[in-house]
């Protein structure tokens, strides 16, 4: 199919989602139907083994009468909460206490409930059920909450929201509200840059859009510049209040694979959990995202450029899914990662979110390099360009840019070189590196940054023998490493993986570990940032396909332990924390023991505690008022997370995420300083 085929076909399937939502009309609710704001309660334990047993009920905070109740709740396709006693006493009592701790409600707050025969009923703060001496009363309401977990949309769980003149519909499961596949910019055209959306003003988005070419997924599209959006809130159209706080995630895959609509990062399980809006973004990736010519116009960075326009358009319409723009996150991982620390510095993005969380982020040597130096638009076209323009028989054509755009796109991804690179654009990244140094201006915001304790052990293939200096060369490593005390080689039986904890070992170094660090001194010594958290992430699930020297990053099976001795030594690779932060292990996988899920608990806690309030340490309150106790029990046991600051830099300023997390010292110093990356590596 040609361009012109393919967008006829895009067109259609444009105006069949139109007709749809036009043909729903009324029967899809919306919170102006009854003047409400909409909350959808739902105590997440995250426990995917028994999300069927856990009820929820969606809560009106303004007060109705009785009769107006009813009908809210049936324009919802519900009916008031029915009275469950276990329910009411359990997770109910909970859920209302959490909305008096918000200040939301007085403690002594009563809730329409259903009724008892001809008696009308509510509920107080504290779960207690009683008979209302009168219905002609005007109060909160609480009704059933009838949707399945991860169940698709159906016309009775449908709801739009509207912000500014955008119609928008999406749907409710048992977790959150979701909006899938929204547009954010108009279709890209080929290496062109993001423009202001201008398509149907009504968007159905009940349904994942297609992702960018590269992503591997199916179906993809050049036309893919889409977000999706969970929300445990929708608020009134009159009023904008409560609004919370908004993690922006940007996927990572080397610039060149990946989407915002992988399951791995289903953010329903972190907004429900978090009490936090989580938006997740797809952007253009591999030749059709970064390529960069010398003509002074295709300046790459359209990938980058991609997530700028998300950014904005989230911060014009996240208000009408129940977030602030002035408390907005971005977080991501590996490339990622790399895409968090480039927004840091770009005066296209500087001032549009509040926080930022760089997740092994990659930096220094060999694989690493590129993500967090820069090459000039020259360097990138003699590397990348001009062999791209080659084999695609470009060079001689009058127009080379045109010659491009022609080509199939299938063609043009599998080439043998593609584009990968972030570039000095002057626009989007005006400096080589994030100048951490105080060289140059950067965003000044909120920060928690860390990684793997072995991140790079996935990025170097495993041993063929046990000769140490042959996997150092393997590697692209300092043959100097092999004999030297500061990288010690285990004497274990088995002599290839012996080798590949030293290989391993110093890969993470230099290219994580070390300028991560390094960045962290370099903020706070030049006082860059409003704080700086830091961590090592000691423990990990690793996703299937995400280890490709595998079983190394998966804990030793045993007879004690059929799924993994989590106890025991493994690497704890690149990706490992995923499962972690979005509590997205499927029902298919898993828990290994008896610490995966509460760990699971306790890192979504301490990840949404950073949105909402700049620190990673959830509020003893918060966690009392949600019935958090595994969390709050883990977190006592446990010294307190500290920033990095002046006064421990070389002190304990590293948060080892563990089953027993401990403050420790800046890792590996030693082994940084001897590989080129010390401390003070940025000045």
């Amino acid at each position: 199919m040609g361009r012109v085929g393919a967008a006829l076909a895009r067109l259609v399937v444009r105006l069949l989602a139109l007709l749809l939502v036009c043909q729903a009309g009324l029967a899809i609710t919306s919170s102006s139907s009854f003047g409400s704001d909409i909350t959808l309660l739902y105590n997440n334990d995250l426990n995917v083994n028994e999300q069927s047993t856990h009820h929820g009920a969606l809560l009106l905070s303004t007060p109705h009468l009785h009769p107006d109740a009813s009908r809210a709740c049936a324009a919802l396709g519900e009916t008031l909460l029915p009275v469950n006693k276990t329910f009411f006493a359990t997770d109910l009592v909970h859920l209302l206490q959490y909305q008096v701790f918000q200040k939301h409600f007085p403690p002594t707050q009563q809730f329409w409930v259903a009724g008892s025969g001809p008696f009308c009923q509510i509920v107080d703060a504290k779960g207690a059920v009683s008979l209302s001496l009168t219905c002609l009363r005007e109060l909160p309401v609480l009704c059933s909450q009838s949707a399945g977990f991860q169940a698709p949309a159906q016309p009775g769980t449908s709801l739009t929201v509207k912000s500014q003149d955008l119609t928008i519909v999406g749907f409710r499961d048992q977790t959150t509200f979701k909006f899938y596949g929204i547009p954010y910019a108009d279709p890209p055209g080929r290496w062109e840059y993001p423009t202001v959306y201008t398509g149907n003003r009504t968007i159905d988005a009940r349904n994942y859009a297609p992702a960018c070419f590269g992503s591997g997924l199916n179906p993809s599209s050049e036309d893919c510049l889409h977000l999706n959006i969970w929300t445990p809130f929708i608020p009134s159209p009159d009023t904008k209040t409560r609004l919370k706080a908004v993690m922006f995630w940007i996927h990572g895959g080397a610039f060149t694979g990946g989407s915002g609509s992988q399951s791995l990062y289903d953010g329903g399980a972190l907004a429900s959990r978090g009490d936090v809006v989580v938006v997740g973004i797809d952007y253009r990736l591999s030749t059709l995202g970064f390529l960069a010519l010398d003509d002074g116009k295709t300046n790459g960075n359209y990938g980058l450029a991609d997530q700028v326009a998300a950014l904005d358009w989230v911060r014009e319409h996240v208000a009408g899914f129940g977030g602030d723009k002035d408390r907005i996150t971005i977080f991501g991982q590996s490339a990622g990662a790399a895409s968090v620390r480039a927004l840091m510095g770009s005066p296209k993005a500087m001032g549009k979110y509040a926080a930022a969380v760089p997740m092994s982020n990659l930096a220094g040597a060999n694989y690493a390099t590129t993500y967090s130096l820069y090459y000039t638009i020259p360097e990138e076209v003699s590397l990348v360009a001009n062999p791209i323009i080659s084999a695609a028989n470009c060079s001689d054509a009058s127009d080379v840019l045109g010659c491009l755009r022609a080509l199939d796109v299938d063609t043009l991804l599998r080439l043998e070189t593609v584009a990968r690179y972030l570039v000095v654009d002057g626009t989007y990244i005006v400096h080589p590196q994030l100048p951490v140094d105080g060289s140059g201006e950067v965003a000044n915001v909120h920060t928690m940054m860390g990684f793997m304790r072995d991140d790079g052990a996935g990025f170097i293939g495993y041993p063929t023998s046990g000769n140490l200096t042959e996997a150092l060369i393997a590697a692209s490593l300092n043959t100097s490493i092999a004999d030297n005390a500061l990288f010690p080689e285990p004497s274990g039986p088995n002599v290839t993986l012996n080798v590949y904890n030293v290989t391993a070992g110093a890969t993470t170094d230099v290219e994580f570990r070390c300028l991560d660090e390094a960045t962290a001194f370099s903020v706070v010594t030049h006082e860059l940032f409003k704080s700086v958290w830091f961590y090592e992430f000691n423990r990990s699930y690793e996703p299937p396909g995400h280890d490709p020297n595998w079983p190394t990053c998966e804990p030793p099976v045993t007879p004690e332990h059929p799924f993994g001795d989590t106890s025991a030594e493994y690497f704890k690779c690149h990706s490992g924390e995923l499962y972690y932060v979005f509590a997205s292990l499927p029902v298919n996988l898993p828990y290994r023991d008896d610490q995966d899920l509460p760990f699971t608990q306790r890192i979504v806690d301490i990840w949404s505690s950073f949105a909402r309030t700049f620190n990673p340490n959830p509020d003893p309150g918060f966690l009392a008022a949600r019935g958090f106790t595994s969390t709050a029990q883990q977190l006592a046991a446990q010294p307190k997370w500290e920033p990095v600051t002046k006064a421990n830099l070389h002190g304990k300023p590293v948060q080892q995420l563990q089953w027993e997390s401990v403050m420790v010292p800046f890792g590996q110093q030693e082994q940084c300083d001897f590989l080129g990356f010390p401390l003070t590596y940025y000045g």
